[in-house]
């Protein structure tokens, strides 16, 4: 429901059908009756009313006669009393009503701050781990670069090898030579293998990380839109 101010007629319109009620007229009654209305007004225009109901009586001549005077003073500081209740009353109630109103907007404020910490530690996190995740992606392809460069050398070795090794007597040993060479050259190619497989499983790991990170950041940035929802209402 949309929240509005509220002009002061309507407010003092509704407080008074509710004393017609024999109800008492607090915040929480006209938030009932005036659902639309903004907290911050009814708050305000509930004080305009309760201090006009309680203003003195102008224009009336109070004044007694000197002989009742001092036999009604008794009754006259019963009168003051009783009336002052009222008002004391009245404003204990808006001393209440306005301290639970306070308490909600801390704790709304309280929440929203920790909310905005959440998120700028995530976030925080989050680009860290991107800086990570690039700096890997540009390894992997670095060792895949260096691998395939191995391999074109170790193949044009291999070919020239081969054939300088058979154009030669004693090419038995010379190619038990060249077997050894070629056992050496297919271990360190599996080594380099092993390093990019592991590069890559690290990067499918900062993937799934990252991808953790960026869910956690949008359920925190939800809460936080419900806190600040909360708190207009």
């Amino acid at each position: 429901m949309a929240v509005r101010e509220i002009a002061y007629e309507d407010v003092a319109a509704a407080a008074e059908g509710l004393v017609a009620q024999g109800r008492a007229v607090s915040l929480v009654a006209l938030r009932a009756a005036l659902a639309e209305a903004s907290a911050a007004s009814l708050a305000a225009h509930l004080a305009t009313w309760r201090a006009q109901r309680q203003a003195p009586l102008q224009g009336l001549d109070l004044a007694l006669p000197e002989p009742v005077a001092s036999a009604l003073s008794d009754w006259a500081r019963q009168l003051a009393e009783q009336s002052g209740a009222g008002p004391r009353a009245s404003l204990a109630q808006a001393d209440e009503e306005l301290g639970h109103l306070l308490a909600a907007h801390d704790e709304l404020g309280a929440e929203r701050d920790a909310l905005s910490e959440q998120l700028a530690e995530r976030s925080a996190a989050l680009e860290q781990t991107a800086e990570q995740l690039a700096l890997r992606e540009a390894e992997i392809e670095r060792l895949r670069s260096e691998l395939r460069h191995a391999r074109d050398i170790a193949s044009e070795a291999l070919v020239g090898k081969a054939k300088d090794q058979l154009a030669i007597e004693g090419k038995d040993a010379q190619l038990a030579d060249l077997r050894q060479q070629l056992e050496r050259n297919l271990a360190s190619s599996a080594a380099e293998s092993d390093a990019r497989l592991k590069a890559e499983m690290e990067l499918v790991g900062a993937v799934t990380a990252r991808n953790n990170l960026v869910s956690e950041v949008a359920d925190l940035r939800a809460q936080l839109d419900a806190a600040l929802t909360r708190r207009s209402a």
